[in-house]
């Protein structure tokens, strides 16, 4: 379990595999000042178990399923990640209860920079609307962050093929995720709300 607050901006400095399987080599020395084999750390959200640590480098292996569901398929040598280590029990919730299971990949539909804050919007994949609502929680490439508003371009046609929904991003998360240097049209990980998931889950258990 995370909380969404991002640690440290990582790289990455290899990537192995045949597309089925990969295995990915990420330098960051926060996260790995006490990770051993079998911890958990999440990589722009998805939740990677630790395979070994040498000099703040650590690799974890990731399965097909997971390269399917997320943009950690995507990721070249060189690349920023957003890097958070599991809770700690008695930890201080800053974010949200964050889970590290990806449930969709977007791409950012539009940046607005302001004088505080910059509005980012996203695309909302079908089959997640449902799940979002404005002033509640979602994680973007594992980041925390608080949906200011919730849409759908009337353009678009097809159900739900134009919804999207936008946050407010303030200097901090600018300046210390890969937020602050995505542009228009890359993909970014997303997890909802899994209280969201649960309600949705006992609510159809009782029709």
């Amino acid at each position: 379990m995370f909380t969404g607050i991002v640690e440290e901006l990582g790289e990455v400095v290899a990537v192995t595999g045949d597309g089925e399987a990969a295995r990915l080599a990420v330098r960051g020395p926060v996260v790995t000042a006490d990770a051993r084999h079998g911890d958990s750390i999440a990589v722009n959200g998805v939740c990677l178990t630790v395979v070994e640590t040498r000099d703040g480098v650590f690799t974890a292996d990731v399965m097909a399923e997971t390269l399917k569901r997320s943009n950690l398929g995507a990721l070249r040598v060189g690349e920023q990640v957003n890097l958070e280590r599991a809770a700690a029990l008695g930890a201080r919730m800053g974010g949200h209860l964050v889970q590290g299971h990806v449930d969709g990949v977007a791409a950012i539909l539009s940046r607005t920079p302001g004088r505080e804050w910059t509005a980012v919007r996203f695309s909302l994949p079908a089959g997640l609307s449902r799940y979002v609502v404005e002033k509640g929680s979602i994680a973007v490439d594992g980041v925390s962050l608080t949906v200011v508003d919730v849409g759908r371009d009337a353009e678009a046609g097809e159900a739900a093929a134009g919804d999207w929904f936008e946050v407010g991003l303030i200097p901090t998360t600018l300046a210390l995720t890969t937020l602050g240097h995505k542009e228009v049209g890359d993909p970014v990980n997303l997890e909802v709300d899994v209280i969201a998931k649960y309600v949705e889950r006992l609510m159809g258990g009782r029709e």
